[in-house]
């Protein structure tokens, strides 16, 4: 297997590390070479991994290509997830007070290069917190008030090692790289109580109240107990044993911190982290189903060295996405050269990526809705009233911000777009996906693959009625077994 380094500056770096090559971001995330490339370990040491950074990018791009990253795009996010941290502080808490015990003063920072110290005393530590965040270079500082805490872990870059650390982080890089193994967690199962994730505030909640209801009936006979949490009730997580997420879900709201600490924990989960962290950003999506040649509108990653070349390929109008835009927020149509531009360069300041795709008007999309790579439900979802999407969120009444929708027997689907639909929600791993598609000029187009998708009462259950919530339980249970 390959072994790429990858850092913003070759030029700069300077560590000599052999049978490795060490390659730019920028190279990495736009040059066709590497995106064809079928096996390869990345080792992102960029200089800033802060969300939709280039940093960001390449290890959510590695996933997408089939490629081992370390740090995973999961990783990176964990760092920035203070309740994850603070999990960490109270897990690791013995190790933390019995290693720093003999420090006098009141302020102490380790710095962590591949899993080691400079000093051999806190190498335990150092080990631990590698294990957990997998992040070549770490920095943790703690702060002592009756015993020690953390107050802030992030990653540094090379530039941020200390000169006299250098000689031994060279010595730590050539061990680190030499291996054919990583560590990476694994998950343990347990038995069955159902924590069901609602965040009452929730503006697009992708269920119901009655469909809650009906899940929890349905649960309760099959003998599961199932209970409503919302967010506040993080530190109960550990008392469950399965977690079904009913609130929207970003990288940067609760709904991901639930997830990773109930995979963390060995909970069942629908969803799981990475299905988050992979449907949320269009981006990883666009280049996921590139690679797996699955037919979409005419789609490019934009960055600001193509910007100007993007509408000779697609078009206008064109629809412009950031990279977690969900339910239409964050998509936008660009119908002349001077709105296109307008809106790129307003969206650019957020991410270093956005996607452009061609824009493919229709009366309805097919959500075909798969729990663990089999179909479920199917529906046709209408434009709302006089739109070019789905949902509205500008309209003046609160009942034109959705378009209707049919349900059908999956039978009744042509099959193309069944197959499609199972391909791609295969690229997203196990879990509960919403794969929409268009059919224009009888071919079928993913336009998105969801996580986390609605099911609602009346809407998604409307053909299949109890099958529908017994199959998401079954998935549950059978994560247990």
């Amino acid at each position: 297997m390959n072994k790429y380094i990858v850092v913003n500056q070759p030029e700069k770096w300077h560590f000599s590390i052999e049978n490795i090559t060490v390659i730019s971001s920028q190279d990495y995330l736009t040059n066709p070479k590497f995106s064809l490339l079928k096996k390869a370990r990345i080792f992102n040491l960029c200089k800033d991994y802060s969300y939709q950074s280039k940093g960001y990018y390449v290890s959510l791009l590695a996933e997408a290509r089939g490629h081992l990253a370390i740090p995973t795009v999961t990783n990176i996010v964990d760092l920035k997830t203070l309740k994850l941290v603070k999990i960490v502080s109270d897990e690791f808490d013995d190790v933390i007070q019995q290693s720093l015990k003999s420090i006098k003063s009141r302020e102490f920072t380790l710095s962590i290069y591949f899993g080691q110290n400079v000093a051999q005393k806190y190498k335990e530590l150092s080990s631990l917190f590698y294990k957990h965040f997998q992040v070549p270079f770490l920095r943790i500082k703690f702060h002592y008030n009756n015993k020690w805490n953390i107050q802030s872990i992030k990653a540094i870059s090379e530039s941020e090692i200390p000169a006299d650390h250098i000689e031994s982080v060279n010595v730590f890089a050539n061990q680190y790289f030499a291996k054919k193994r990583y560590d990476t967690p694994k998950l343990t199962t347990s038995d069955f109580d159902l924590a069901i994730l609602v965040n009452p505030n929730d503006p697009a909640p992708p269920s119901n109240p009655k469909a809650l209801k009906k899940l929890i009936d349905i649960a309760e006979k099959m003998n599961i107990y199932a209970e409503i949490i919302e967010p506040k009730d993080l530190s109960r997580l550990s008392s469950f044993d399965a977690l079904f997420i009913r609130q929207s879900t970003e990288v940067n709201n609760e709904a991901y911190a639930f997830a990773r600490k109930a995979q963390q924990e060995g909970l069942a989960i629908i969803d799981y982290p990475e299905a988050i962290l992979k449907c949320c950003n269009k981006v990883y999506m666009a280049e996921a189903l590139n690679n797996a040649h699955i037919a979409t509108p005419k789609t490019i990653i934009v960055h600001k060295e193509n910007r100007a070349l993007v509408l000779e390929q697609v078009g206008l109008p064109c629809v412009l996405k950031a990279p977690d835009s969900t339910f239409s927020f964050g998509v936008k149509k660009a119908k002349t050269a001077e709105e296109y531009n307008t809106l790129v360069s307003e969206m650019l300041k957020e991410s270093d990526l956005i996607i452009a795709q061609e824009f493919c008007p229709s009366d309805y999309d097919w959500r075909i809705g798969i729990i663990d790579d089999v179909p479920f439900y199917a529906c046709k979802y209408y434009m709302a009233k006089g739109h070019w999407q789905i949902y509205n969120w500008n309209a003046d009444k609160k009942n034109d911000q959705d378009g209707d929708a049919d349900c059908l027997p999956i039978e009744d689907v042509p099959k193309t777009v069944i197959t499609m639909a199972i391909k791609s929600a295969k690229l997203m791993g196990k879990g509960l996906y919403g794969i929409d598609i268009k059919v224009v000029d009888n071919k079928p187009m993913v336009i998105e693959i969801n996580d986390n998708p609605n099911i609602d009462f009346g809407v998604e259950d409307a053909f299949y009625g109890d099958l529908v919530y017994t199959k998401i339980l079954n998935a549950l249970k059978t994560r247990l077994e």
